[in-house]
């Protein structure tokens, strides 16, 4: 696909836009995916290309959270390859289904994922730090699993999803999404592997993207 700056522009600005949106109420990927859509890319070409920006924005937040000792990389360590196979298989899916079923599909989650963006505006938000039972912990592990089977189909409001995870497990909320940051890039990376093998990830304009998003 030739390169058109008019779209590398609009890129950039909705780029900035949708990251400093998901720093304040999160959900950037709401406007990034279909972005992405909208310059012409077919809809597992832009799912990919986000996952590339995604991965370049989660990698700047999580190592800034990383520096601040708020990611327990030890606590996360029987979950993240979980996290990581489960983000694969999504994404593996994701190449199974054709364009005519995955562009509606894309849109229901788009709008799925905004209805309920809306009125749960405070997820996330309550701060913990009690301690819970293991079997609650286990579910939480299953939860997260099934989130990076989501990233890697689709991915809008992960983010949000994977700091409330551990909330409900138990952490405070800098840990939660300290937490959250690690989770989230490796379920991006793990897709994007995918989306890398199937030749479906648009380079420039995933670079594009992940940079203005790391400004925003």
């Amino acid at each position: 696909m030739d390169l058109d700056i008019f779209n590398l522009v609009m890129l950039t600005v909705l780029g900035f836009i949708g990251a400093f949106i998901n720093a304040i109420v999160r959900g950037g990927g709401l406007i990034t995916v279909p972005a992405l859509l909208a310059v012409g890319l077919p809809p597992a070409t832009a799912i990919g290309t986000n996952k590339l920006a995604a991965a370049l924005g989660n990698l700047t937040s999580m190592l800034t959270f990383l520096r601040a000792g708020k990611v327990n990389v030890r606590q996360l360590a029987p979950i993240l390859p979980l996290v990581f196979i489960g983000s694969m298989c999504g994404a593996l899916v994701i190449h199974l289904l054709p364009s005519e079923i995955l562009r509606p599909l894309i849109i229901l989650l788009l709008v799925a994922v905004l209805i309920y963006s809306i009125l749960k505006k405070d997820l996330g938000q309550v701060r913990t730090g009690q301690r819970v039972s293991s079997r609650k912990k286990w579910l939480g592990y299953l939860l997260l699993i099934g989130l990076g089977l989501y990233d890697g189909f689709f991915g809008p409001g992960t983010g949000s999803f994977m700091i409330f995870v551990p909330i409900f497990m138990g952490f405070d909320f800098m840990q939660a999404a300290g937490n959250a940051k690690l989770l989230n890039l490796a379920s991006n990376l793990a897709a994007l592997i995918v989306f890398l093998f199937h030749g479906t990830v648009h380079f420039s304009y995933g670079i594009v993207l992940g940079l203005s998003m790391v400004v925003g």
